[in-house]
């Protein structure tokens, strides 16, 4: 593993596991909110993301946390390993409500200064339609890959059992 995406739905950690694994095989960790957003949650345009994720993907060892949809297919490219937390939405909801509580109106690690922890009806209403949204594109994306470790974790035990095992 030297070129790891992480993705799927708000709340089920991502971040979390991106530090972890970091920590476990000595990756740097490219947080993709962190490249997205300024202060305020002003976000950038398409093509700075563009160029900022494309310096990033450049680079010989990364870990990536992130969906952004639309340069999934990139990253898949110069990716060797995909690890996919297709958690249930009570996981994931769960997952933000306690992260709001433990760092609201504070900035955390995987974002941008300025963009502190705030409750947001959208974005629960996002997670709460994630899986039907997503989840069947993702899997026919991840099909299609050939040549590449891919983990798919379908709760935090499975999650938990694989880093254990590194």
């Amino acid at each position: 593993m030297n070129r790891v995406i992480i993705i799927g739905c708000g709340g089920s950690g991502k971040s979390t596991l991106s530090r972890t694994l970091s920590e476990k095989i000595n990756l740097p960790v490219v947080h993709l909110d962190k490249l997205f957003w300024r202060e305020g949650w002003v976000n950038i345009s398409k093509e700075e993301f563009d160029i900022l994720l494309d310096k990033e993907l450049k680079k010989e060892k990364w870990i990536i946390d992130g969906n952004y949809d639309r340069t999934l297919k990139e990253r898949l490219k110069r990716c060797d390993t995909v690890l996919y937390l297709d958690y249930p939405r009570r996981t994931c909801l769960l997952g933000v409500v306690k992260r709001v509580i433990s760092s609201y109106g504070r900035t955390r690690l995987d974002m941008a200064a300025g963009c502190p922890e705030k409750f947001d009806f959208e974005f629960m209403k996002w997670i709460w339609n994630f899986n039907k949204e997503h989840r069947e594109k993702f899997y026919n994306t991840l099909k299609e890959e050939k040549n590449k470790k891919i983990y798919i974790f379908k709760n935090r035990r499975e999650c938990n059992k694989f880093l254990k095992s590194l």
